[in-house]
């Protein structure tokens, strides 16, 4: 039963903090766009100066014989 005196406030504690840290959260503006996150990946970028080329075929390309 003496546990209980210490778990209650110590799970009250926690749970105002992380109350604390959604309203921040909500405040600072993390979820103002929900949608373009989750399209961001189908776009297709265009390649920085200076980058690597990306592969987008894994395969070879036989070249044409006459």
């Amino acid at each position: 039963m003496s546990a209980l005196y210490f778990l209650i406030p110590v799970s009250l504690l926690v749970a105002v903090v992380f109350l604390g840290w959604f309203i921040w959260a909500v405040r600072s503006g993390q979820y103002e766009d929900t949608s373009t996150p989750a399209l961001r990946m189908l776009a297709d970028e265009e390649a920085e100066p200076g980058a690597a080329p990306r592969v987008t075929d894994p395969t070879p390309k036989q070249e044409k014989r006459e």
